[in-house]
């Protein structure tokens, strides 16, 4: 189907009862012994006959939970509704009224604990792939010719900084160009789109697709200086003086060590620096792409959430063993389910309740092995999960040659380090008013990562949208146009 006009047989609405009786529709994707050899995204995606029959099984509710679930308030029977109808294109046009990353989020935002854990159906059985249908019709627009740029309000005269291309900054830049204002975003790196483009691989987010929103961006007038390091090219005083406000969305970029003994081996990886060199550096295109790939032949990973994920499958593809290593159990994995399956599908070994506590090392300081201690659990702790227990006595060592740390990131420190004036928290994150997003210094906002710790794409999002709305109010003193 090329066209937008609805299917004949899809006009009108299914029946409730024939809506709950049709399964959800598995993705199709790609073949694990395949695809641990390749960096090709491993979804498919849905066909239009499969999406469409995905989106009939919403049963419209009138006091739809999934949309609560949603931190950007996405209108999600109204655009799965157009999905069921055939009216690919209207679907994306009413995605975008909320969101600007669709393709993004479809693909790697945890629906699983947001909207869909709203949705009535998965009460009884399986929720609507409100996720999937996100990624359809994103995909569907962009390969059929994408969609009119939106209608941009009369200039306002007003300047705003946008400090960090990353999904806050991406969703801030967007709303504030369509109200008006003149948009400038500065990214520290050579290529905007923040984690999106450094720290996600492209087998779970093809980069086109980064790039393609980026570009969405310079349609709209936004202006954006890449390698512009904020902080030491100028600070956020000197942007003032020539800005009338200022976003600040440099994420949480500084990456957590494990404080074990030889931690500062050769081999030694925080995840940021391994997933930077593969995604944004294109490690993993050596020789066309400079940068110097790491070729693990036995990696171990430390660390349970998505980012562990990301790693160890990485470091599969690059030619090695990949082994990861947590110190809970599978339930208290912090990474999304999907993601696990993947790993453990394509043959990445899970040694779970273990705990690192010595990095082995030769003659040259060079990693030979992580040194470990199997784990038992007790009580819950602040978390809510199981305190993990160390069993005496029971060291034992997995062999390695690279060892990468994914335990987490706290704030960029640079932007607060350079802005005294800027409250930050005990945690190094920047102080703002839960509304409106603003800091201490009046006229400088800031969200995403740098607000919230190390959070989701869609969080930061949401993060985005309320500053926007804040900083025209504050810009103009009052709404923004619809």
């Amino acid at each position: 189907m090329t066209t937008n006009e609805p299917m004949p047989e899809q006009t009108e609405a299914a029946p409730k009862k024939g809506r709950v009786k049709t399964p959800r529709q598995p993705m199709p994707e790609q073949d694990p012994r395949r695809r641990r050899t390749n960096f090709e995204e491993v979804p498919r995606g849905y066909s239009e006959e499969t999406a469409m029959l995905e989106a009939s099984r919403c049963i419209q509710c009138k006091k739809p939970g999934c949309v609560e679930g949603c931190p950007v308030n996405i209108h999600i029977p109204a655009f799965i509704k157009l999905i069921a109808e055939g009216k690919f294109i209207d679907a994306l046009l009413k995605l975008k009224e909320q969101t600007a990353l669709p393709a993004v989020c479809g693909r790697v935002c945890p629906q699983e604990s947001q909207c869909e854990a709203r949705c009535i159906l998965g009460k009884k059985g399986e929720p609507v792939a409100i996720g999937r249908l996100e990624r359809f019709a994103a995909d569907y627009a962009r390969k059929h010719g994408g969609v009119p740029d939106p209608a941009k309000a009369a200039p306002t005269g007003k300047r705003v900084a946008v400090v960090g291309a990353g999904p806050a900054g991406i969703t801030v830049a967007g709303e504030l160009a369509r109200w008006g204002h003149e948009v400038v975003m500065f990214e520290a790196l050579h290529l905007a789109g923040g984690v999106l483009m450094y720290g996600i691989p492209q087998f779970r987010l093809p980069k086109e697709i980064v790039q393609y929103e980026v570009n969405n961006l310079k349609r709209l007038g936004v202006t954006i200086h890449t390698d512009y390091v904020i902080g030491k090219t100028e600070t956020v005083g000197q942007l003032m003086e020539t800005f009338d406000a200022v976003f600040i969305a440099t994420g949480a970029g500084l990456p957590v060590f494990l404080g074990i003994p030889n931690e500062n081996a050769i081999g030694v990886f925080s995840a940021n620096e391994f997933l930077t060199r593969a995604n944004l550096m294109r490690a993993i295109d050596f020789p066309r792409f400079a940068t110097s790939p790491i070729r693990p032949r036995r990696a171990v990973t430390v660390g349970g959430g998505n980012v562990a994920m990301d790693s160890a499958r990485t470091a599969l593809r690059l030619g090695g063993e990949s082994t990861i290593v947590y110190r809970r159990s599978k339930a208290e994995m912090p990474a999304r389910a999907e993601e696990v399956h993947h790993a453990e599908e394509e043959g990445v070994v899970f040694h779970l309740l273990t705990n690192p506590v010595r990095i082995v090392t030769d003659a040259q300081n060079r990693v030979t092995g992580v040194e470990c201690l199997r784990m038992e659990l007790g009580e819950p702790d602040a978390s809510g999960r199981r305190r993990p227990v160390a069993v005496k006595g029971s060291e034992f060592v997995i062999p390695a040659d690279t060892v990468i740390v994914a335990i987490g990131n706290q704030p960029n420190p640079l932007v607060p380090q350079t802005a005294p004036e800027i409250n930050t928290s005990k945690w190094g994150t920047i102080a703002t008013d839960p509304v409106t997003m603003m800091t201490s210094k009046p006229g400088v906002f800031a969200g995403g990562d740098i607000v919230s710790g190390a959070a989701t794409v869609i969080s930061a999002m949401g993060q985005g949208k309320m500053a926007a709305l804040a900083m025209h109010r504050y810009l103009m003193g009052g709404d923004p146009p619809q």
